[in-house]
């Protein structure tokens, strides 16, 4: 059994999840062959973010929006509203005769809306992803390395009643509002965030297995790559060892991900080697 310690303790600093394993049942996927696809994602961000349409109607109708269980007010051009399919056809139906143009979004959580809507009028949300050209990495902004400091990196969720991963919530919920560039985004972010607690990566986890679709390849994968690739904190964490006795999908799904790489690496050891020629 894994040694108990003190879980709170136990965060990342140098280990991010930037590439993927997938889990599917059937047409089982590697290391290697996330690799490329992880590299074919890294360009595409070269380009900015999906902004609100050129065509959008900054003089359309303003929507009302009550947001949580508090129902904090936002508001909203219906036309950027409208990029959402989730939105469009709220629009279509509950607003074509009405006067109120009101939503009621009682599940949602007031900061992660309110990053959407910065989405959807700019294109991105704070902390907004910087190119560093010099270094030819990317970066987020007001993010300072040297502390480890991730700001705004985490949001409790008062529901699921533990603090969780903004950039899974966002990545959740653009699932839910269909909006695939968001998606792309957040999980591009979530990549570059260090210094998370051991506690926060598997809740955030489990959130994320309870919010996506099972075919979901991207966000699944990223958090059973991070766990294999930070393998020696993890064995090491009481708190992975309490999640495990509980048990879930997420653990077969990591422990198919962990029997592919050994498959990759037993091959890589077992294909014969190219002759050297004699001089």
């Amino acid at each position: 059994m894994f040694a108990r310690r003190n879980h709170h303790n136990d965060s990342f600093s140098k280990h991010r999840a930037s590439k993927s394993v997938s889990t599917s049942k059937t047409g089982k996927r590697s290391f290697r062959d996330h690799a490329a696809a992880s590299k074919k994602m890294e360009k595409s961000f070269t380009k900015k973010a999906e902004s609100p349409p050129m065509g959008s109607n900054m003089t359309s109708p303003i929507i009302t929006l009550c947001v949580g269980p508090e129902q904090r007010l936002f508001a909203a051009h219906e036309d950027i509203l409208s990029t959402s399919p989730f939105f469009a056809a709220i629009c279509r139906g509950q607003f074509l005769e009405s006067s109120s143009k009101r939503v009621s979004l009682p599940e949602e959580i007031p900061e992660v809306f309110s990053s959407v809507l910065e989405y959807l009028y700019k294109g991105d949300y704070y902390p907004r992803l910087l190119h560093n050209k010099r270094r030819n990495t990317w970066e987020l902004e007001d993010t300072d390395t040297t502390n480890n400091n991730t700001v705004e990196s985490t949001v409790y969720h008062q529901g699921f009643r533990q603090t969780l991963l903004k950039d899974t919530l966002l990545y959740c919920t653009a699932e839910r509002y269909g909006l695939d560039e968001l998606k792309r985004l957040a999980l591009r972010k979530q990549g570059l965030q260090s210094g998370i607690q051991v506690t926060t990566i598997l809740a955030s986890a489990r959130y994320a297995y309870a919010n996506t679709p099972e075919n979901d390849s991207k966000l699944r994968a990223h958090y059973l790559a991070l766990i294999i690739r930070s393998r020696n904190i993890f064995k090491r964490s009481g708190t992975m060892q309490m999640e495990m006795e509980a048990g879930g999908l997420l653990f077969f799904d990591l422990f198919v991900a962990i029997c592919n790489h050994m498959d990759d690496i037993t091959s890589a050891t077992k294909s014969p080697r190219t002759p050297r020629t004699p001089r």
